[in-house]
């Protein structure tokens, strides 16, 4: 979300237990889903801009001032005998500053109001202060949510008492509504979804599986027969060979899982996209959260998850402790320098320079948290857990208390980041402090932003090497950089990581048991949202340690768990258990979760994920254009997963 100073006439303002469909099924369902996906481009590409009149009809041309995407005219009328500066604040700015709009003059003679035309932000209400001058006497203020391309009037005059100001805003223009993109979508969608379910329901019924069977049946024939006859260089073989134990099969993965993670990474690839430039699809400018927020550590949560299945799998494949632990650092290393020299750098802006690389970002978190949790599960992981009795007093926590060592490690870190964040000393800074700077806190503490979490990157890293446009600048005028995958909230993201670890050591002990998995997962989803509301105080700023993704905060990673667990629920119940959705069309990007990923940043300025659009001022076409990049990396995903093709690091 790009909040613009405001001014007169310019903006700078996955394994075990679940018995999977049948091979025939499964490729019937994925055909099915190939012709929804492919129509489902057709479709954002040719009916969601039919949206585009509604919303740019209303584009308002006011005194030769052409607004832009979240912008509104205010004209206020001064029938005052002086001069008015008119000041704003944000209502999602906690204890900011007002920032000056402008100044009104006086009116020329009672009774004959002086005007001036200003542009405001539509994204968030607004508070708006008028003051007289030269005395700087407080007239009255004004709380008012404008919307997108209206025209409003703010007319300042004296009732009959002359001492008495009356401060009134009157809507000259309706505004536009900017969310009907957002709905024609949303049905765009949600009728592609009820088609795919009434489809796979009618491809499910006895009868039409007959008649599929009749029309495929001269092929089946064929081939029985061929089975039968055997080709011309086949052998038989030796009587032996049936006396061996056959060979142990490849471990069943849950679709759960990888519908899980592909959710994540749907939706973080339409935010990064631009989200429609609606502010709820961006990052929170501090405090509290948006949709943008939640994805990043929901794929840390899963990613976790991934861990305890896959090291437990290869232990029971006979692998070594050291032979893994090695794969980990490698992997590590990989997704470190991936992220380091292919994903940071823009190279349409000149070649790789050490003096501006940005050193911390997603997939260097995502490798430090990676290379922390696998070596804690390595150290404490079971290879077989069916020895273990659950008939025991302490079963209930059997799959916390048997990895002991490895909680008192996350723990530790844990204190270690409370210690750094609340304790260490900062210049010019009070210690402990969770603010933006800017003009948060009356803006006592400019140049504090992100306290000790960001005077540890600036020290460790310098100021060149960490991101330079934090989105504390939206609303809170920073200006200090900061980056919100730091050096200190990568120890919060390990939690993060640590607590799917645990959701895959649930899966792991309590194996067909659904209904076990299930409580344990909402037990879980409970008890960290009962710790999120102790720390936050149920507030977004009051609290001990707010919701907080720039800093990672400790109120942040509870709060995202429980989402995550909860979720998590929803998803493992509906595709393994019950098996009422397949988890299409996620499910093909999380299994192809880092090449999606990594490819979708490298090719962000190529068609057909973007092109240069008619009005770049209107939500319909970057909505538009957003959906269907998204779209497009999706059915990109869905070939390669036809064609068998990973990749895997």
């Amino acid at each position: 979300m790009a909040k613009r100073k405001l001014k007169k006439s310019k903006d700078t303002a996955s394994v075990l237990g679940v018995k999977p469909a049948s091979q025939k099924e499964m490729a019937q369902r994925e055909k099915y889903v190939f012709s929804l996906a492919a129509l489902a481009l057709v479709v954002a590409v040719c009916a969601v801009p039919l949206t585009a009149e509604t919303s740019s009809s209303g584009l308002s041309h006011h005194n030769h001032i052409i607004l832009r995407m979240d912008e509104a005219i205010l004209t206020v009328n001064n029938e005052l005998a002086t001069e008015v500066v008119v000041s704003w604040m944000s209502e999602r700015c906690f204890q900011c500053l007002y920032q000056q709009l402008g100044v009104v003059p006086a009116g020329p003679s009672p009774g004959q109001p002086s005007s001036v035309d200003f542009v405001v932000s539509t994204q968030h209400g607004i508070t708006l202060q008028l003051n007289s001058t030269p005395v700087q006497l407080e007239l009255c203020t004004v709380p008012f949510h404008f919307g997108e391309h209206g025209n409003y009037s703010l007319w300042v005059k004296n009732l009959n008492d002359s001492a008495v100001v009356n401060c009134s805003v009157v809507t000259d223009a309706d505004p536009v509504n900017s969310y009907i993109p957002i709905l024609v979508a949303f049905l765009i969608f949600a009728g592609l979804a009820s088609v795919s379910a009434i489809g796979t329901i009618i491809l499910g019924l006895d009868v039409v599986k007959g008649m599929l069977f009749r029309i495929c049946g001269s092929m089946e024939t064929e081939r029985l027969i061929n089975s039968e006859l055997g080709s011309p260089g086949r052998t038989e073989s030796l009587v032996a060979d049936n006396i061996l134990p056959p060979p142990p099969s490849p471990s069943k993965r849950l679709r759960s899982l990888d519908t899980f993670r592909g959710i994540a990474l749907v939706i973080m690839i339409f935010v990064n996209y631009g989200g429609g430039r609606y502010w709820f699809f961006r990052h929170e400018s501090w405090n509290g959260l948006t949709v943008a927020d939640l994805v990043f550590p929901w794929f840390v949560f899963i990613m976790g998850t991934s861990i305890a299945l896959s090291i437990n799998s290869m232990l029971r494949a006979g692998s070594t402790r050291c032979s893994l632990l090695r794969k980990v650092v490698w992997r590590s290393l990989q997704l470190f320098i991936i992220g380091v020299f292919i994903i940071n750098p823009n190279y349409c802006q000149g070649p790789i320079s050490w003096d501006n690389l940005r050193i911390p970002g997603v997939l260097q978190r995502l490798a430090c948290s990676y290379l922390v949790v696998a070596c804690l599960d390595l150290l404490v992981a079971r290879g077989h857990l069916d020895i273990l009795t659950t008939d025991a007093l302490w079963a209930p926590g059997l799959d916390i208390l048997l990895y002991w060592p490895a909680w008192l490690c996350v723990l530790f870190l844990e204190i270690i980041w409370l210690c750094l964040t609340f304790l260490l000393p900062v210049p010019a800074c009070p210690t402990g402090y969770l603010g933006p700077g800017g003009i948060g806190d009356m803006g006592l503490y400019a140049n504090c932003t992100g306290g000790a979490a960001g005077f540890i990157d600036r020290w460790l890293l310098g100021e060149s090497h960490i991101y330079q446009t934090p989105s504390s600048r939206v609303i809170y005028a920073t200006r200090m950089p900061y980056d919100p995958e730091g050096v200190l909230g990568s120890i919060n993201s390990t939690l993060m990581a640590f607590l799917g670890l645990q959701a895959g050591k649930i899966i792991l002990h309590y194996r067909d048991l659904h209904t076990r998995i299930m409580s344990r997962f909402l037990i879980w989803g409970l008890l960290l949202g009962v710790i999120s509301a102790a720390l936050t105080k149920c507030s977004t700023d009051q609290g001990f340690i707010p919701v907080n993704k720039n800093l990672w905060s400790l109120s942040y990673v509870t709060t995202l768990a429980c989402f995550a667990y909860v979720l998590l629920v929803l998803v493992y119940y509906t595709v393994d258990v019950k098996k009422w959705w397949s988890g299409a069309p996620f499910y093909y990007p999380g299994m192809n979760s880092i090449l999606v990923y990594v490819g979708h940043e490298v090719f962000e300025e190529y068609f057909p994920f973007r092109w240069r659009m008619a009005n770049s001022q209107s939500h319909t076409e970057h909505l538009t254009q957003n959906l269907v990049a998204t779209s497009c990396w999706v059915f990109i995903s869905y070939m390669l997963y036809r064609k068998k093709m990973f990749w895997k690091i």
